[in-house]
């Protein structure tokens, strides 16, 4: 499905979009170079509690890139005139990797749009991710530019390249403004460094935090376990949460900020 949005002073997109289930709107931002088919697994999922939507990006899958700029915070104004479109008025985000930083500056832009934030594998700078992995982004990035200038297909590799590059930037300050409940949850062996990872859930009033087994792709390699400590967090009508059994070896922190919305957690920590 594609939904025409204006985006700005005469520039117009189609945004390219699955959706299935009904319910509460729980939106899917994929990651960078990606598009919404990451989360097939995660859609098949939870159609049974929600009306998932996943969105192709501009410039990702089946949305155009458009004129407007190649930006995290144009992406979250193009997720604002999809839902606008859709006559959402508020949406649970779940975001992974570039996805989560658009939601992050979503969070922050358009903070009455939100019910809740799930952000996994996301960063706040580009030096959170770890430098085994950035710097051969930083590289790539160097060599598509110059190819850039002399190949014209090269240049939307050269944008999304330049997303890790020079995104996100958002200040551990800003996250305290981000009231809707909020799960950060990433792998044990996340390009993401951990550390960068649970600053960026104590930055957030009232979050939760969650470590699993795994690298950066968690909802892909492990689904099961992925949808259930989502499931879990959100929390749907009639749901029976504490129906779960078994040893998953994640790792589940309750916020340590004072005053969080949530005084319970819902996730088994056995180590």
């Amino acid at each position: 499905m594609r939904l025409r949005i204006s985006v700005g002073a005469g520039m117009e997109i189609s945004l390219h979009y699955e959706e299935t289930g009904e319910g509460e709107p729980l939106v899917l931002l994929h990651g960078n170079g990606e598009d919404g088919s990451y989360f097939s697994a995660q859609t098949a999922f939870f159609q049974k509690y929600y009306r998932v939507i996943a969105v192709d990006t501009r410039g990702h899958g089946k949305s155009p890139r458009g004129t407007a700029p190649f930006t995290m915070a144009q992406f979250a104004a193009d997720l604002k005139g999809l839902l606008d479109g859709l006559g959402i008025r508020t949406a649970h985000l779940l975001g992974f990797s570039d996805g989560a930083n658009i939601a992050m500056t979503f969070a922050l832009r358009y903070p009455e749009y939100l019910k809740s934030l799930i952000l996994n594998g996301g960063n706040i700078s580009p030096w959170g991710v770890k430098l085994s992995v950035q710097i051969p982004i930083l590289l790539g990035y160097g060599l598509v530019s110059v190819i850039a200038l002399f190949d014209r297909k090269a240049v939307l590799k050269k944008e999304i390249l330049g997303l890790m590059v020079h995104e996100p930037d958002i200040r551990p300050e800003e996250l305290g403004r981000i009231s809707a409940p909020a799960l950060v949850i990433a792998g044990r062996k996340d390009m993401i460094r951990e550390s960068h990872t649970r600053l960026i859930q104590k930055s957030i009033p009232g979050s939760r935090l969650c470590i699993m087994e795994g690298t950066h792709f968690i909802a892909a390699e492990k689904p099961e376990e992925f949808n259930q400590h989502i499931l879990g967090f959100l929390e749907p009508p009639g749901r029976n949460l504490f129906s779960r059994a078994g040893d998953s070896g994640s790792e589940s922190v309750e916020s340590e900020s004072p005053g969080a919305a949530w005084s319970e957690s819902v996730f088994e920590s056995r180590r």
